[in-house]
């Protein structure tokens, strides 16, 4: 009889949420869903073939804009990644005095306004570095490469302490009873269950990092958003103006959605035991 009660229970019908949130599972409804909202902001806003026109003449020049924004994220994030493994380690130190300025750091720098500290980087470094008789140069991308490093290797170390702070004790004492040593243990029991957990995060900030990017166009970098001021301002057509920062957006959304969408499958296959 309670078999039958569950059988003839209605279905509950999918939640409002549940349904959009389908559609963005699929990558092509996603591009489509863009694509049409790109050609319906194009009609709304009054875009004519010349705007057209003039955007396909600018688009190799703002792809070539957007790989500066590719390098510095991977520039920033590998030297920050780095940077922060060694903090991270090092905040988990039993010695005060190592472990209270670590922190210190960290919280100092995952609280700064990312915009903030590009601004530091640039004016507080000099523009070139004299060697004896040489002078080496220290360009402005270099210098937003250390201002996004900076935030980015405060929040790697927190994700790595997690990372290690989330692995039992458990086993730990276990590894120990069968006479492993703790730098083995450290590098084969808790280090491969520390790159599994940090991943996903770890590819969340990197994305973050690579949207910071646009504001390297404020220092003077050549980057993307910088190439879009200068083709709206040589146009000087308001339907070619809306039209190129419509294509940034698809730009950045092109290169970000795929990351969030990978994240997405390494937490799905880290949740299974």
């Amino acid at each position: 009889m309670a078999n039958d009660a569950v059988l003839d229970r209605p279905r509950l019908a999918p939640s409002a949420w549940s349904i959009p949130w389908r559609v963005f599972r699929n990558p092509w409804l996603v591009a489509a869903m863009a694509t049409l909202a790109v050609a319906a902001a194009w009609s709304a806003t009054g875009t004519t073939p010349r705007a057209v026109a003039h955007l396909w003449t600018w688009l190799p020049a703002l792809l070539r804009g957007l790989w500066m924004n590719i390098e510095i994220s991977v520039l920033a994030v590998a030297l920050g990644t780095a940077v922060g493994l060694v903090v991270g380690a090092l905040s988990l130190s039993p010695a005060p005095a190592v472990r209270v300025p670590v922190r210190c750091y960290v919280q100092a720098f995952r609280n700064a306004p990312i915009l903030v500290l590009v601004y530091f980087a640039t004016y507080v470094f000099p523009f070139e570095w004299r060697l004896a008789q040489w002078t080496i140069p220290f360009p402005d991308w270099m210098k937003v490469v250390l201002g996004l490093a900076l935030p980015t290797s405060a929040n790697v170390a927190e994700i790595f302490r997690g990372a290690i702070q989330s692995i039992p004790s458990a086993q730990w004492e276990a590894a120990q009873s069968l006479a492993f040593r703790r730098s083995q243990i450290f590098r084969l029991v808790v280090l491969p269950q520390c790159v599994r957990r940090m991943l996903p995060p770890w590819m969340n900030l990197y994305a973050s990092i690579t949207m910071s990017t646009s504001l390297a166009s404020l220092v003077g970098v050549h980057d993307v958003v910088d190439t879009a001021q200068i083709a709206s301002n040589t146009v000087a057509r308001t339907d070619f103006t809306i039209l190129v920062y419509f294509t940034l957006l698809a730009l950045f959304f092109a290169y970000c959605y795929p990351i969030a969408r990978a994240t997405r499958a390494l937490e799905k296959r880290h949740e299974r035991p």
